[in-house]
C-alpha cells in the first residue's frame, strides 16, 4: 500500500460528502464560444478542467499529521507551478511553490507574509477527468529526518524576513525551505525540482525525501537537514528576490535545463529591472554539474503584453523538452504570455566566459544587443501567442507537451490569496480570490 493511502481515502470521502470538486466550464476557442470548427488554423482550447475546494490543513495533516493546527480558510492551490506527463493519459504531476503568501505594507515597507507557516511542498499527482481536476495522490516534500522542508525564507539577509499571516509577528528562518516550481520525474522514479531562493536544483525521492539540493558556489547556506552542493555558477548569487529557477526541463538523453525567471542583478538591482536578458543552465544528472549555459532575450514586454509598459514584469515560467535539444520557453507576464521554440546549440554555450564573472562590465543584463556584443543568443520562433486564445487563465506557470500538436497548460492560482491586509478578514479566514487552479488543453494548428 503507498504510504500516501490515507490521504487517498480521504479525498475519496470528502467527495462522498459533497465537496464542490466539480466547477462547471465552458470550452472556449480562439474567436468562439463553443470550439473551434473544423481545420481551424488558429491555435484553440479543447477541454478544460479544475480543481474544486480541498482544505489545505486537511490536505497537509494527512501527509504530515501537525503541520497545520490553522489553514484560516485557504484550500489547496498553487499546484500549478508545473506539470509533468505521468505516463497515463490525463495523468500528471504536479508541484505547488511554497504554499499560501503575499505581501503587506507595514510603514512603507512590504513585507512578505506566511499565513500557514507550518504548510510543506508537496508532489501532487492529478487527473484531467471531464471538467474536473481530481487529486491521485500526494508526496510531501521532507528532509532527511522525514519533517517537512515547509516553504520558509532560508537566510536572513538574502531573503525576504518571513511574517504571520497579518505581518505583525515575525517568523523564523528555515534553511530547509524550498520554494519549488519545475517539476520532471526521472526513469528511477525520482523526481527533480527547482527552487527560487537558492536559486537551487533539488533532487528528490519517489518517496519525497530531499537528496541533494544544489546551490551556487558561495551560497553558504549551513543547518540544512539535508545534503547540500554548491555546484552551480556562483553568478546565480545575484538572482532577484522572488526570481530564481521557476523553469525545469529533461531533454531526451537525461540532461536538465533550468531557467533563471528573471535577469539577474547585475551590478545592482536597476539594471536587472530594465534587463531583457536572462539565462537557461543545463546540468548533466550523470556528472552532477553545469555543462552549459545560455544567453536567452525576452521580447520587449509591450510585446508579450500590450497592456504592460514595466520590463521587470517579464519572466520565464516554464521550458518544456520537444525532442533533441529543443525547448518551448514561455514568456509571460501575470496576464499574458508566448511560447518560444528555441534549440540549445553548442556554439550558443556561454558558461564559464566572462559574463559567468560579476565584475564583467557591461555585465550580461546591461547589454542592450547582446548578439553585437558577440554573445550568442539563443535564437527563438514564436510557436502561440497564448494571450490571443480564449480559455487559457492568467498565470500560466506549467506547460507539459500532450502529443505532437497539442499541450496542457495549468495556471497558479496562489492558494486564491492576494496581496495587501484585506487579503483575510477581520476573524483571520482568507477572502478567497476566487480563482481556480484550472488545467486547459491547447490544440497547434501546426504542430510542434
Amino acid at each position: 500500500m503507498s504510504p500516501h493511502a490515507p490521504f487517498r481515502r480521504r479525498v475519496r470521502r470528502s467527495v462522498a460528502v459533497g465537496a464542490p470538486l466539480a466547477v462547471v466550464v465552458a470550452l472556449v476557442a480562439a474567436g468562439t464560444a463553443a470550439g473551434a470548427p473544423a481545420g481551424s488554423q488558429a491555435a484553440h482550447v479543447t477541454r478544460t478542467a479544475a480543481l474544486g475546494d480541498l482544505p489545505l490543513g486537511a490536505f497537509s495533516n494527512a501527509l504530515l499529521p501537525g503541520t497545520v493546527d490553522n489553514d484560516r480558510g485557504v484550500n489547496l492551490g498553487g499546484i500549478g507551478s508545473d506539470i509533468y506527463p505521468a505516463g497515463r493519459n490525463g495523468e500528471y504531476w504536479t508541484v505547488t511553490d511554497r504554499g499560501p503568501n503575499g505581501q503587506i505594507k507595514v510603514s512603507g515597507t512590504k513585507l512578505r507574509t506566511f499565513p500557514v507557516p507550518g504548510f510543506d511542498p508537496a508532489i501532487v499527482k492529478i487527473r484531467a477527468s471531464g471538467d474536473t481536476i481530481k487529486v491521485l495522490d500526494a508526496i510531501p516534500i521532507t528532509t532527511s529526518s522525514g519533517k517537512g522542508v515547509t516553504g520558509l525564507s532560508n537566510q536572513q539577509g538574502r531573503d525576504e524576513a518571513p511574517y504571520s499571516y497579518d505581518a505583525q509577528t515575525a517568523l523564523s528562518y528555515n534553511p530547509n525551505g524550498l520554494d519549488t516550481e519545475g517539476i520532471v520525474r526521472a526513469g528511477d522514479g525520482s523526481f527533480w525540482l527547482v527552487d527560487e531562493y537558492g536559486p537551487s536544483l533539488v533532487h528528490v525521492s519517489a518517496r519525497g525525501k530531499v537528496l541533494t539540493r544544489y546551490v551556487p558556489k558561495g551560497l553558504h547556506l549551513t543547518g540544512a537537514d539535508y545534503p547540500v552542493v554548491e555546484a552551480l555558477p556562483a553568478v546565480l548569487l545575484h538572482r532577484k528576490i522572488n526570481r530564481g529557477f521557476e523553469g525545469l526541463a529533461q531533454l531526451p538523453g537525461g540532461d536538465l535545463v533550468m531557467a533563471l525567471q528573471s535577469p539577474l542583478s547585475l551590478p545592482d538591482g536597476d539594471a536587472g529591472e530594465a534587463s531583457l536578458n536572462t539565462r537557461l543552465l543545463r546540468f548533466s544528472t550523470k556528472k552532477r554539474a553545469v555543462t552549459a549555459e545560455y544567453a536567452y532575450r525576452f521580447d520587449p514586454v509591450n510585446v508579450v503584453d500590450p497592456s504592460e509598459d514595466d520590463t521587470s514584469e517579464l519572466k520565464i515560467s516554464a521550458v518544456v523538452a520537444v525532442g533533441g535539444d529543443r525547448l518551448l520557453v514561455e514568456e509571460r507576464t501575470d496576464k499574458a504570455a508566448r511560447l518560444q521554440l528555441v534549440e540549445l546549440g553548442r556554439k550558443s554555450n556561454i558558461l564559464g566566459g566572462p559574463y559567468d564573472d560579476d565584475t564583467t562590465s557591461p555585465s550580461l543584463e546591461q547589454l542592450d544587443d547582446p548578439a553585437a556584443s558577440g554573445v550568442p543568443v539563443l535564437a527563438k520562433k514564436l510557436v502561440v501567442d497564448l494571450g490571443t486564445v480564449s480559455g487559457v487563465p492568467q498565470k500560466v506557470e506549467g506547460v507539459a507537451r500532450v502529443d505532437h500538436d497539442t499541450l496542457a497548460l495549468i495556471n497558479d492560482n496562489d492558494f486564491g490569496m492576494t496581496d495587501g491586509a484585506g487579503a483575510f478578514d477581520a476573524q483571520g479566514p482568507l477572502v478567497d480570490s476566487g480563482i481556480k487552479t484550472t488545467l486547459v488543453y491547447l490544440k497547434l494548428p501546426h504542430g510542434i
